[in-house]
């Protein structure tokens, strides 16, 4: 039940493969879901070029490993996965990655749902936006469903 931060692009897709492969044991889960959020070229009615996520790397690294296991633990999922980008992050790059197996769908749609938005909340990250007025921090106020 790892969470990584990681500074580069990185494939989503292939990860939730390698990490079934190396690390889930075949035939024991039923359920895989996943989230894949990407960075788009749009925001509160502007172009954004790209952004730059800050985060303090021991506090952000204990915050996500406990998530982690809080969710594990909660939905009775096999296993769970966080991949999180930090630095500079493009237009239609993969900013997050979460999974979730379990023996049966709901947990697992449940478990995602749930990483997310404690991510989206509570994770100790940054966000620096840079449009074409420019840079800007972004504070996460919006209505729920503009998330």
């Amino acid at each position: 039940m790892p969470a990584i931060l990681i500074d580069t692009p990185f494939n989503p897709w292939e990860e939730i493969q390698r990490y079934q492969s190396e690390q889930l044991q075949a035939g024991h889960y039923g359920a895989t879901a996943s989230f894949v959020g990407t960075m788009r070229d749009f925001n509160i009615n502007e172009t954004v070029s790209h952004m730059t996520l800050e985060h303090y790397p021991a506090m952000t690294q204990h915050y996500l490993d406990r998530l982690c296991e809080t969710c594990r633990q909660k939905y009775e999922l096999d296993d769970c996965l966080i991949i999180h980008r930090f630095g500079d992050i493009y237009p239609d790059e993969p900013i997050v990655l979460t999974v979730a197996w379990s023996a049966h769908r709901a947990p697992a749609f449940d478990a995602c749902r749930y990483l997310m938005e404690e991510l989206k909340s509570s994770a100790p990250f940054w966000k620096k936006e840079v449009t074409d007025k420019g840079e800007r921090w972004v504070h996460n106020d919006l209505p729920s469903d503009k998330k």
